[in-house]
């Protein structure tokens, strides 16, 4: 398909760069119901919902991916995004091109200048799509409490922070239940949940099932290509345990809808499902591209955020609810001053397209 397709205009000012204060008065566009658009709040959610419906959440835990180094007199901002082993990651980096093969990059810190850090990481490989391949100088125990210590929450690129600035998006850039670490970036349609809502969904009777995928960098990389046909997906890796999986077969045979909350939610379930909607045991790396045309075998719905035009994840939505409801409703959502991306509002939406 054309990458034109998905394209629209979009304020600027539109794009949130805090989340909304408590997290469940964000704005929820409600498109569950086919051929109505209705205007709430996230507190309402549960409302919205039926008992035993699924909620299907992904619980990984952003670690602080967002490093500053220097080499000799040269600058470098980096973002890890996809672990080889304990000590080895593929990052992207600005100003790659000052870098080589076998050189040195020192970390710092507000708190910590680079002539007194002894954090540091070797260049082992540069790719000109994949970044460059870095081997950390400690040991495997020490690397994440360093990265604590050293980074910041690697937020998109649409939301500006000023340099070593964190605010206090280490707790706003993470969901309630985040649980496994291994993201750089957060699964956002995740971050509306407050302790109260959980609470509230359970009393409804609604189920909650949890999986694994380690949202990466690639998620905000823009598609450089005309047609979807040629888009490459970076690789995430994704768990399901057997567990999860009889909790929503039984729900599936029984009638009863699975909702994917966000996009990385609904890629894993797509990814483990087999062609007459079974959900298997997953364990390994998922490169799923969604687009319209897709017969979804998981899912019967979804809650998700708004996302860039021409953005993989904006044309997946289109293939849930189809390019003229979600073109119609990001319309709506722009008109009524709907807040967009990671730290924006919600939508849900009704799957049209299953098998």
């Amino acid at each position: 398909m054309n990458v034109d397709i998905f394209d629209f205009e979009l304020d600027r000012d539109l794009i949130a760069r805090e989340p909304a204060t408590p997290r469940d008065h964000s704005k929820l566009l409600d498109l569950s119901i086919e051929g109505e658009i209705s205007d709430r709040h996230f507190y309402d959610l549960p409302s919205l919902l039926q008992a035993g419906d699924v909620l299907v959440f992904n619980d990984t835990k952003v670690i602080p991916a967002k490093l500053y180094a220097v080499r000799g007199n040269a600058q470098v901002e980096v973002t890890l995004y996809r672990p080889v082993d304990a000590l080895n990651w593929w990052a992207f980096i600005k100003n790659a091109k000052r870098l080589h093969v076998g050189d040195t990059i020192t970390f710092y810190a507000h708190h910590i200048p680079a002539e007194a850090s002894t954090f540091s990481a070797q260049v082992l490989e540069k790719k000109e799509d994949d970044g460059i391949l870095l081997q950390f100088n400690c040991s495997p125990e020490a690397l994440h409490p360093l990265l604590d210590d050293y980074g910041s929450m690697p937020l998109p690129p649409y939301i500006k922070r000023d340099k070593l600035e964190d605010r206090n998006d280490k707790e706003n850039y993470q969901t309630v239940y985040a649980k496994n670490e291994g993201a750089v970036a957060a699964p956002t349609a995740g971050l509306h949940f407050t302790d109260n809502v959980m609470k509230q969904l359970e009393a409804k009777g609604v189920e909650k099932v949890f999986l694994t995928l380690h949202v990466g960098a690639g998620t905000f990389l823009p598609i450089k290509v005309e047609n979807t046909d040629d888009h490459k997906m970076h690789k995430e890796y994704g768990i399901i345990t057997p567990q999860a999986c009889d909790v929503l077969n039984k729900a599936k045979k029984e009638g009863r809808r699975i909702i994917a909350v966000g996009t990385t939610s609904l890629r894993l379930l797509e990814t483990a499902a087999d062609e007459t909607g079974k959900i298997n045991p997953f364990t390994g790396d998922t490169g799923i591209f969604i687009t319209p045309g897709y017969k979804f075998k998981a899912i019967d719905m979804m809650l998700t955020n708004f996302h860039l035009p021409k953005s993989t994840l904006f044309m997946l939505v289109c293939a849930v609810a189809g390019i003229d409801r979600m073109k119609a409703a990001y319309a709506h959502a722009m008109q009524h001053k709907y807040r967009f991306y990671s730290y924006g509002d919600s939508s849900l939406l009704k799957c049209v397209n299953k098998i």
